[in-house]
């Protein structure tokens, strides 16, 4: 008798189970013949990345997948099709300067194509060769004037707090800085947080949107039907930001295309004449911009906050940053900064521990597969690497949980290939140079302001506002950090 003349006869039930044992079955099979199973990782990843996911949402999604290398080793699967790669030599291999592995799909969804997020290799060439020359340090020293005159404000400003609360809110202030930055260098024009004092709420909620279409992208299909205020409002503030960058670019065009003295340079200054192959159109400039703000914000203020903190609990580094700073004159330059020893690593060591950027940065294993180690991975499959987990490498940095700025002082080669706080190869962060000036200005204008500069305990600030929580920027669990100075 053939199978299929019993199944009439059979119980419901019995087929279900067959059914159920059936499928999973297959599941087993497809999870176990994968060759990313056969990377070491928690045995619950050969079928499904919920639990990074769950890690993600709760924002310590890099120290899990720390926790992950420290039980399994520079090697991990997180997901079917994912494995974190934190073995120097395969992060070299992955971020090489002309190396073969596009950023994968994840960067399409918060993002709208830029510099920083197109996965298509040629797109990516063509910005880079118009946009880097305005982000060099050379054409970037005509915009000092505009940076440090913001640094300066933004000092001023925390001395005012200072004095009215008895203690400022720096991470607050220096998101303020930051911002005004990049938007008077982006746009023409500052958002001038720092003269208001106040949040820009589309900026804040244009965050939140990222933080969630990156986690959900099918929010960005259905986010006008979600009943949550929360959820739609930051999706509806992406489209006000990008009339705000289109109405701004717009009248800086103008005034470039008339010649007026009041048009100061930007960024983009030099890209206005349409259809010039050494240019870029409106059409492209807009998205540009905008990646512009959101990589040049909170980045810079994240780690500046965690630097002035750091300082300010070591009483022997605030002392010999502040002797380092005293023997500038009033007068002094950015080029002064550089060549003070002390300053610079100590700006190291908070971009290693503080790095502002700690999470996975995926890439597609190119055609023909690839090797880590001992570990074959095929064509498509997703390998991440962290700066969270580099920078905590323990044969690089002994006692890495230590803000130690004294192992700068001779950086080895462990070090160097260990530090990528700006990621790596032709996708480097565009942005360093003027991360760098803002880092250097600020750090010596506060500590020559507030020498003697502690962390405050009013308000019931503690070490538990300035515990991490590490989305794709890391931020204060507090959203504060205060600071006196008598």
């Amino acid at each position: 008798m053939e199978l299929l003349e019993l199944l009439p006869a059979a119980q419901p039930l019995h087929v279900a189970g067959i059914a159920f044992v059936s499928a999973l079955l297959i599941i087993l099979y497809r999870g176990l013949s994968n060759p990313v199973a056969k990377v070491p990782g928690p045995w619950y990843t050969v079928w499904t990345e919920a639990v990074f996911k769950y890690h993600s949402i709760k924002g310590q999604a890099p120290a899990w997948v720390q926790s992950l290398h420290d039980r399994y080793g520079p090697i991990v699967r997180i997901a079917p099709d994912k494995v974190f790669v934190a073995d120097p030599a395969g992060v070299r291999q992955i971020h090489r300067v002309k190396g073969q592995y596009p950023k994968s799909s994840w960067y399409t969804s918060p993002f709208p194509e830029s510099i920083f997020s197109t996965t298509s290799v040629t797109v990516h060439r063509r910005y880079r060769k118009l946009l880097s020359g305005p982000m060099s340090e050379t054409s970037l020293k005509a915009m000092l004037p505009q940076i440090d005159s913001k640094v300066r404000l933004a000092v001023q400003r925390i001395g005012e707090e200072m004095y009215t609360r008895g203690a400022a809110d720096v991470s607050k202030w220096w998101m303020f800085m930051a911002t005004d930055v990049i938007g008077e260098l982006s746009f023409g024009e500052s958002f001038r947080m720092l003269e208001y004092g106040e949040y820009i709420r589309d900026l804040e909620s244009a965050g939140r949107r990222i933080a969630l279409s990156a986690l959900f992208p099918i929010l960005n299909v259905v986010s006008p039907f979600v009943p949550v205020p929360q959820i739609s409002n930051a999706f509806k503030a992406r489209r006000r930001l990008r009339m705000y960058a289109i109405q701004s670019l717009q009248r800086h065009q103008d005034l470039v295309e008339k010649g007026t003295a009041d048009a100061k340079p930007t960024l983009f200054s030099k890209m206005y004449k349409a259809g010039d192959d050494e240019s870029l159109t409106m059409d492209e400039i807009i998205p540009n911009a905008q990646a512009y703000i959101a990589a040049g914000s909170d980045t810079t203020a994240a780690t500046l906050t965690y630097l002035v903190w750091s300082v300010c609990r070591d009483s022997n580094i605030k002392r010999q940053l502040v002797g380092e700073l005293k023997t500038l004159s009033d007068d002094f330059t950015d080029g002064d900064l550089k060549g003070l020893p002390y300053l610079n690593q100590v700006i190291e060591e908070a971009l290693r521990l503080w790095s502002a950027a700690p999470s996975g940065l995926p890439r597609v294993v190119p055609e023909g597969g690839a090797t880590f180690g001992k570990h074959w991975l095929p064509s498509g499959a997703v390998v991440l690497t962290q700066a969270y987990s580099l920078h905590r490498n323990a044969h690089a940095f002994p006692q890495p949980e230590m803000f130690d700025p004294s192992r700068w002082e001779k950086p080895t080669m462990a070090m160097k290939d260990c530090f990528m706080p700006f990621g790596g190869g032709s996708r480097v962060c565009i942005g360093l140079h003027l991360a760098y000036i803002e880092l250097r200005l600020a750090t010596a204008r506060f500590f020559r302001t507030f020498p003697n500069a502690t962390v405050s305990i009013i308000e019931g600030m503690s070490d538990e506002d300035m515990k991490q929580d590490l989305y794709f920027v890391m931020s204060p669990r507090g959203h504060r950090c205060l600071i006196q100075a008598s």
